[in-house]
């Protein structure tokens, strides 16, 4: 496994200890996980734009309830 190091000044350091131990989890998992989500949401934007993009007609949320019977 692969070592990553990130350099926060003291404040910063104490607010990520204390709301790691608030959620009951390790700064390494904290850290990971916020990295992970951060990437996974710019790729769910990045993949929602190049599919709008393609998408040739939209519909208005009242249209589609309409189509549906709402």
């Amino acid at each position: 496994m692969a070592t990553i190091s990130l350099r926060v000044d003291d404040r910063d350091s104490k607010l990520i200890r204390d709301y790691a131990k608030m959620k009951k989890t390790s700064v390494s998992d904290l850290m990971r996980n916020a990295t992970i989500e951060k990437i996974e949401d710019e790729i769910d934007v990045e993949n929602f734009d190049r599919v709008l993009a393609s998408t040739k007609k939209t519909h208005s949320l009242d249209d589609v309830k309409k189509e549906l019977g709402l």
